[in-house]
């Protein structure tokens, strides 16, 4: 059932939010600056927003039955792994040409909300 798969996935980017925040907070605060520390705590807050859509497509699969929640659903993981992933390795390997990945991240997130908004507003 996708919904359990999108619930799981949802719980499992959060999980790796948390322990990447930490990671963030404890081990690179003397490592990065200030603006690239600010970037990376960017990545995860992102990540965590999206890990909590993903377990909201997961509860939403349950009564809607709409090719437009799994579209959401892929899009969230797509644009976590291209947005926060983008900003992680920008930050710790100092190669600035990853930032103009991020934006399509930004996009495929984007798209993933409105997907999502035009599932449960859909009439049925």
């Amino acid at each position: 059932m996708l919904w359990t798969m999108w619930t799981g996935i949802g719980c499992l980017m959060a999980g790796l939010g948390v322990a990447i925040g930490a990671f963030g907070a404890h081990g690179l605060r003397s490592r990065l600056d200030a603006e690239d520390m600010a970037i990376f705590e960017i990545g995860v807050r992102y990540q965590m927003y999206h890990a909590l859509a993903l377990i909201a497509c997961g509860l939403i699969a349950v009564r809607i039955d709409s090719p437009a929640v799994k579209a959401a659903a892929i899009l969230f993981i797509v644009g976590i792994l291209i947005f926060s992933g983008s900003l992680y390795a920008l930050t710790l390997s100092g190669q600035r040409w990853l930032g103009m990945v991020t934006p399509i991240g930004g996009l495929a997130l984007i798209a993933g909300w409105a997907a999502l908004a035009f599932a449960v507003l859909k009439p049925a």
